[in-house]
């Protein structure tokens, strides 16, 4: 699976699980996903470690893929 296909379908299981997230997640995802923000430009705008939405990013994708497994939607 190249890079363009993988980010079209954590895209997709994020419309349908994105109501299971925290807020932060979606802010996070969003910024990054939809708005093309730098994990850089997030952490400042957000003034947090990049380290911080790096891992926020990574934890909601392992999300998706939680309930994509648990749920089959």
């Amino acid at each position: 699976m190249d890079i363009l296909e993988k980010t079209l379908e954590i895209i997709v299981l994020y419309d349908l699980y994105q109501a299971l997230l925290t807020d932060k997640q979606r802010e996070y995802f969003e910024s990054y996903y939809f708005d093309n923000f730098s994990i850089t430009e997030i952490s400042e705008n957000k003034e947090v470690s990049r380290n911080a939405v790096h891992d926020q990013i990574k934890k909601t994708i392992s999300k998706h893929d939680d309930f994509d497994e648990k749920l089959q939607l």
